[in-house]
């Protein structure tokens, strides 16, 4: 390889390769990316995955496995693993069974040891050997926090530094890592609450949790600012802190939250990458959470990034470019308005793609965005950069987040997502169409608002922020229309709600009969991944063999999948063995059809979808049950508060494992899919579960459009 042609590639891969140095080592200096480049350019050619991202990987019928196969342990060290793993078991049985509160609290900080090591023992999920090595230090980490707790006591607690912290998943029950940097000076004796900085990792496709869990003893990362706690989320793997990663990030902060003394004014968000598409995802979606975000690179959004990053030719549904809306941040770029954003892009990185895309967005809502740009930079964070960050982060913690600003601005399109400080929306007119509120407080009794695409509100202070006078009314004007709500109470706490009547705004909640779309309870397919659930698998036989063969298949191509990429174990019961306490408790992915599975034969009357031997409809198109399977996401007619999938896990695929801007929702609320016929030339089989032959969403009372 010519040294001209060594110097273009070695360009190119300043992006790709430092999106896992990043990952595993924070701050990678300029004589590891140089070594890392040599070995990239010395297997040119070979058909070894090294690198991800490019040309290669935008062909969806040759799919490279996300994680690679690890090595082979031997012989001697599995046996002595699975002794270690063994004694670490028989400490953990104790401890579930002991009086002592404090251990079975801080059963999750032994847990994760023991679940992420044997896991990627199991999975062939050690990619060095040093990766083998990284693990039996975690091993005698956790034997040694078993001992503690079986004796009472728990270090770790009053650790500074480096520390490695579980909690447990109400997603799967699993137990999830996550890192922190605590200051040095920090006491949880002396009850000082502290700023929180949350720091999203770079893509890693071979970030294990045994690799991620060694990573977090040993790396700071880019920033660990004076009396501020760093909490790194592990985010479930390599996702772009997306769906199952969204909720381990929300979950690990309340962890956090729980067990130090966290200033709730005084949270951010941060990342640099993969992780800076996270920032970006995070701070739009929960806007009024943090005093600041912070994203570096990565992207922002979906389809122009592809386009421009990955030079992918996209031939999307309908559908799916509606759903990219869940996670484009430029869709949503006014609620930035509440959380003051610090973009960072090196000069030279092909990632100054995604702030120059916020910037234009912001811009449209007449917000001029603050960019650090690192001088001649590529892919990394430029040291005077970081200072000039660092800066300006302090100056906005000392300012910290509002508790009742007295404008807001928030665009949703989803329900998921409907809160920005006291406003609240209840119902839009339509999913994934954009729905719009900007409120401004005018004086002591009255405030003013401009609402599109939304049909109920709701307004709530808590005890002692309302700033109206509590011996007068509140006036609202909404759209034009005046409407006299209740005024604070004496605690100066206030509550009130509005919504259309006939496209008429007025007082009051509305009354509702039947099934609506609302917050938690909205679809589409991949929200019931994002809470408790159960798998439930069928007893009998399917209508016709093909079917049941192809419910077979993507059954356990969701169950290997969970845990493949998300990281835990799902919870599994076959459809006989389901108890009233599943159904109050979990969303159910029914696996089967009407004849196979008995949890669906109960509810079939009640869901939307006829399906007999002859053929399977939903709406007024029929097709043939001897090739086609409804997939679809309603409330569970046994328990309205709860989802029902049948027959999907969540919605993507292999195909976007190889790019995190292609992890997004594949499919709406139902689909019908061909999983017999062989696809022709425009089919994109290789990216859903079948040929989609129809699909939609549910209208707002979830009936089928």
């Amino acid at each position: 390889m010519n040294q001209k042609a060594v110097e273009v590639f070695s360009g190119f891969l300043t992006v790709h390769i430092s999106q896992s140095a990043h990952s595993f080592f924070g701050k990678v200096t300029l004589h590891t990316m140089k070594q890392t480049l040599l070995i990239c350019a010395l297997f040119v050619g070979s058909s070894l995955p090294l690198c991800a991202d490019g040309d290669g990987d935008n062909d969806p019928t040759a799919i490279r496995q996300v994680p690679r196969l690890g090595v082979e342990v031997s012989v001697e060290d599995t046996k002595r693993m699975r002794s270690e793993l063994e004694k670490l078991s028989s400490q953990l049985q104790l401890l579930r069974v002991s009086s002592r509160s404090l251990a079975t609290e801080l059963i999750p900080d032994v847990e994760i040891y023991y679940r992420g090591v044997q896991d990627n023992l199991n999975h062939r999920e050690f990619f060095s050997n040093g990766d083998i090595t990284k693990a039996f230090k975690l091993l005698s980490v956790g034997q040694q926090r078993a001992a503690d707790l079986l004796n009472g006591n728990a270090p770790w607690l009053r650790e500074t530094g480096l520390v490695v912290r579980g909690y447990r998943s109400r997603l799967d029950g699993s137990a999830q890592p996550y890192g922190l940097v605590i200051p040095e000076n920090y006491s949880r004796d002396l009850q000082q609450q502290v700023r929180l900085d949350v720091w999203f990792h770079g893509r890693g496709e071979t970030l294990s949790e045994t690799n991620f869990m060694d990573q977090r003893t040993k790396t700071i990362g880019y920033y660990s600012p004076a009396n501020t706690i760093v909490l790194h989320p592990y985010g479930r793997y390599s996702n772009a802190f997306k769906f199952a990663g969204e909720v381990d990030v929300l979950e690990a902060l309340e962890h956090v939250k729980s067990q130090y003394q966290v200033d709730d004014d005084r949270i951010s968000v941060r990342g640099f990458s993969m992780g800076g598409a996270a920032c970006w995802q995070f701070a739009v979606l929960y806007s009024d959470r943090w005093f600041a975000a912070n994203p570096g690179a990565g992207f922002s959004e979906t389809p122009e990034f592809l386009k421009f990053f990955q030079k992918e030719k996209l031939t999307p549904y309908w559908w799916e470019e509606k759903l990219w809306r869940w996670y484009d941040a430029d869709d949503s770029a006014i609620n930035l308005f509440h959380a003051p954003t610090v973009a960072y892009s090196g000069e030279k990185d092909i990632q100054k793609q995604a702030a120059d895309v916020m910037e234009s967005a912001l811009a449209k809502e007449g917000i001029a965005m603050t960019h650090i740009i690192g001088p001649d930079s590529g892919h990394r964070i430029h040291a005077d950069s970081q200072k000039v960050i660092e800066r300006k982060m302090a100056s906005l913690a000392i300012t910290g987040n509002e508790n009742i600003p007295t404008t807001i601005h928030k665009v949703t399109y989803s329900l998921k997502y409907n809160r920005q400080y006291w406003i609240t929306i209840d119902a839009v007119t339509e999913h994934w169409e954009a729905a719009r509120v900007d409120a401004k407080i005018l004086g002591p009794s009255s405030f003013e608002i401009t609402a599109t695409g939304m049909t109920g509100l709701s307004f709530s202070m808590d005890a002692g922020f309302c700033p109206f006078d509590i011996t007068r009314p509140v006036q609202l004007k909404i759209n034009g229309k005046k409407l006299k709500l209740p005024g604070p109470k004496s605690d100066r706490s206030w509550e009130a709600s509005v919504h259309l009547a006939e496209s008429t705004w007025v007082v009051g909640k509305p009354t509702v009969a039947g099934l609506v779309k609302k917050h938690g309870l909205q679809g589409p397919i991949d929200d019931a991944f994002m809470d408790s659930f159960l798998m439930v698998t069928p007893t009998a036989a399917a209508m016709t063999r093909p079917i049941g063969d192809w419910v077979a298949r993507e059954q356990q191509h969701a169950l290997d999948h969970w845990r493949q990429h998300f990281r835990g174990h799902a919870r599994v019961k076959k459809d006989v063995d389901v108890t009233a306490e599943d159904i109050a408790n979990h969303h159910l992915i029914l696996w089967g059809d009407f004849s196979s599975n008995q949890m669906m034969k109960r509810i079939r009357e009640d869901l939307p979808l006829k399906w007999t031997n002859d053929e399977v409809q939903i709406g007024s198109k029929s097709f043939s049950s001897a090739s086609h399977v409804p997939i679809l996401i309603y409330p569970n007619p046994l328990n309205p508060k709860k989802y029902i999938v049948i027959n999907s896990g969540f919605t993507y695929r292999e195909y976007a494992y190889l790019n995190n801007a292609r992890q997004v929702p594949m499919l709406p609320d139902w689909a019908i899919v061909d999983v017999v016929n062989a696809p022709d030339a425009n089919d994109s089989i290789y990216r859903f579960p079948g040929i989609p032959v129809d699909a939609n969403f549910f209208n707002e009372a979830w009936q089928v459009k």
